[in-house]
C-alpha cells in the first residue's frame, strides 16, 4: 500500500459514496487507474465494505449502553463471543483484559427495552456470569474512520 491508496482510503472513509471520477480527479489519477486500485483494495480485504450511517434515533434505537460481561472460566470462549454477536442489538462485541472479558456495545430503545435485552438475550448466554452495565449520556465522538495519518506506506502497520 502506497501514499495513493492511503489517499483513496482518507477519500472512502469521509464518504464512501464519492464517485470514482471525483477520487481519481482528488488524487491525481484516470479513473480507470483509479477503480483499478479501488478493486484491489477490496479484494486484498482492505476495504471490508461500504456501509450507509443510520441515525439510531431515527430509527428508535436512541438508548447506547456498554455492558461488561464477566464469563465463567470453565465455559469456551470462543463460543461465548458467538452467542453474544448473534444478538441483533449488539453492535459491538470485544474480548478484554482485566476483571470482565468482554465489552459489548449495544442500542436499545430505552431503559425498559435495555433491561429486557439484558434480560432475555445478555444474559441468557451460556456462560456468562454477570453483567455490569453503563449508559452513554451524551456521544462527544463516534466514527470507524481509521486514523490513516498513522497508517505505514508500504505494510499498512502503524509506526
Amino acid at each position: 500500500m502506497d501514499e495513493i491508496d492511503l489517499k483513496i482510503l482518507k477519500i472512502l472513509q469521509a464518504d464512501a459514496r464519492t464517485s470514482n471520477v471525483e477520487i481519481a480527479r482528488c488524487i491525481g489519477l484516470t479513473p480507470s487507474a483509479t477503480l483499478e486500485r479501488v478493486r484491489k483494495l477490496q479484494e486484498s480485504g482492505v476495504v471490508a465494505g461500504f456501509f450507509g450511517r443510520v441515525d439510531p434515533k431515527a430509527v428508535g434505537l436512541g438508548l447506547l449502553a456498554f455492558v461488561f460481561v464477566r464469563t465463567d472460566d470453565t465455559d469456551d470462549p470462543a463460543s461465548i463471543a458467538a452467542h453474544l454477536a448473534e444478538i441483533p442489538e449488539a453492535l459491538e462485541v470485544h474480548n478484554v483484559a482485566g476483571e470482565d472479558c468482554y465489552v459489548v456495545k449495544l442500542r436499545a430503545a430505552d431503559p425498559e427495552d435495555l433491561g429486557r435485552l439484558l434480560g432475555e438475550k445478555l444474559r441468557k448466554v451460556p456462560g456468562v456470569r454477570s453483567t455490569r452495565t453503563t449508559i452513554v449520556m451524551h456521544t462527544f465522538k463516534e466514527t470507524s474512520a481509521l486514523p490513516l495519518d498513522r497508517a505505514g506506506s508500504t505494510n499498512g502497520e502503524g509506526r
